[in-house]
């Protein structure tokens, strides 16, 4: 990762934080381990005796070591979870929005951009930034199923963009725009989260969810448009759909660790349209027989 210009004190005192009660969740379970493995430590003599009623011989203070020890082991793990998680909602998060922006070669020609999952606006604002840094007369549109309109769009005034910054209130799974409508549509730790309401006994059901919006992206993007997808663990999943609708220039950046599991930048361009024979036009990625 290369350096992104600001620390996570910055970004955290203007985006905040979404889900935060899953890292202080996390830190107050490592607070309380902590304390038992301190405590284990101190009266581990006494503790053994405890065990020694329960277990014979050695097998007591192997016991109570072996606690003693998965207690503290269990501390440091949540901490680092805590912390990961900490790291992947803010400085990670404002990293991955800076390296998809550098996908899109050329900014300046972009008149429309789309952020679906919008959240509290850390990819929105780095593409407006974009956007203003290029001179671009071009404008981006913030989508997220969790009404936080208000909270994005002063995000974008603190960032010095609210020009270039559009939110709406929606649902990705049908893109509320017509189709081929933007240069460019991004997403940053939004697809997994689609379909989560079906539950794991359902996985399929979620599964086609993504697809369903994965193919809401391609609809709205334009012939030749760019899309950039960060997301977590599905990864393959997208860039086998993406081949199914014969997408150009697909690719996948190296893994990042996030909230604790894999993660990658997929990113690929919509074909743009070709003629089939007289007066007729077709997409590639909707073309099946070709004459």
């Amino acid at each position: 990762m290369g350096k992104t210009g600001r620390d996570w004190t910055q970004i955290y005192a203007i985006y905040g934080m979404d889900g935060w009660q899953t890292p202080v969740f996390l830190l107050i379970h490592a607070v309380v381990f902590t304390i038992l493995s301190v405590l284990f430590l101190l009266y581990f003599n006494p503790i053994c005796y405890f065990f020694e009623a329960l277990l014979p011989g050695g097998a007591a203070r192997f016991a109570a070591g072996f606690t003693g020890s998965v207690t503290a082991l269990s501390a440091v793990c949540l901490f680092f979870a805590a912390g990961n998680i900490f790291y992947s909602s803010v400085s990670l998060h404002w990293e991955m929005a800076q390296r998809m922006v550098s996908v899109v070669n050329d900014w300046s020609t972009v008149k429309h951009a789309l952020d679906v999952g919008c959240g509290r606006g850390i990819l929105l604002n780095a593409v407006a930034m974009q956007l203003k840094k290029e001179g671009s007369s071009g404008r981006v549109v913030g989508l997220d199923r969790m009404k936080t309109t208000v909270s994005t769009l002063r995000t974008a005034g603190m960032e010095g963009v609210q020009e270039y910054v559009t939110c709406r209130d929606g649902d990705a799974r049908t893109l509320p725009f017509a189709d081929n409508y933007f240069d460019v549509v991004v997403s940053a730790g939004f697809l997994h989260t689609v379909g989560k309401e079906f539950g794991q006994r359902t996985a399929a059901a979620a599964a086609a969810e993504r697809m369903r919006v994965l193919g809401e992206v391609v609809r709205v993007l334009k012939h030749g448009g760019v899309g950039v997808v960060w997301d977590l663990v599905h990864v393959p999943e997208y860039v086998t759909r993406l081949q199914e609708l014969k997408m150009e220039d697909i690719g996948v950046s190296e893994r990042v660790t996030a909230f604790m599991v894999s993660s990658h930048i997929v990113s690929f361009r919509k074909p743009s349209q070709h003629m089939v024979g007289i007066n007729e036009v077709r997409l590639d990625w909707r073309c099946t027989n070709i004459c």
